[in-house]
């Protein structure tokens, strides 16, 4: 049987609203324009027939409510994990958590912060500057187990961002 390879998904959050009254960064909400990039993610992933398995999300309000509007928008039928230890994380943290995934999950989506998903982005590729604004979308496809998952393995197949959506209608 051919393996039909991986794919990973990292969606940046959406833009946050800094004029809301929050009480600590981790629960900054979205802006409407977040809102509205969320939704439009979570439509263009299905139709491009890219939705997830699985979602693994920052706990921060704005991660996870990016993740359930893109969700919703795209009429997933899908689990949404809490993983606090995304905010504030580093490249490692996030291979460990696709490392342990089970190799049933063909496809997932990672949603958090910036610098570490264009970090992430770069190491899987093997390379180079990702420039990744708010609720830009990646899509890695990898061949090979999860638990084998390693730095240089994953090629890049798109990086999509929310204004090139609304441009191209």
């Amino acid at each position: 049987m051919i393996d039909p390879g991986k794919t990973i998904l990292l969606l940046r959050h959406g833009k946050s609203d800094w004029g809301a009254d929050f009480a600590s960064d981790h629960q900054r909400p979205l802006a409407d324009r977040g809102i509205k990039a969320a939704r439009r993610m979570g439509r263009w992933l299905t139709a491009v027939g890219r939705q997830p398995d699985l979602v693994l999300t920052s706990d921060a309000l704005r991660a996870l409510t990016t993740s359930e509007l893109a969700a919703e928008a795209g009429g997933w039928q899908v689990q949404v994990e809490l993983r606090p230890e995304f905010y504030g994380a580093q490249t490692e943290t996030l291979l460990e958590a696709l490392r342990a995934l089970d190799d049933e999950v063909a496809t997932v989506l990672l949603t958090g912060h910036q610098p570490t998903w264009s970090q992430t982005v770069s190491r899987l590729s093997g390379g180079g500057n990702v420039r990744f604004p708010t609720a830009a979308l990646a899509c890695l496809d990898y061949r090979g187990e999860w638990s084998t998952l390693a730095e240089g393995r994953c090629e890049l197949s798109w990086l999509v961002t929310p204004k090139l959506l609304a441009r191209k209608g």
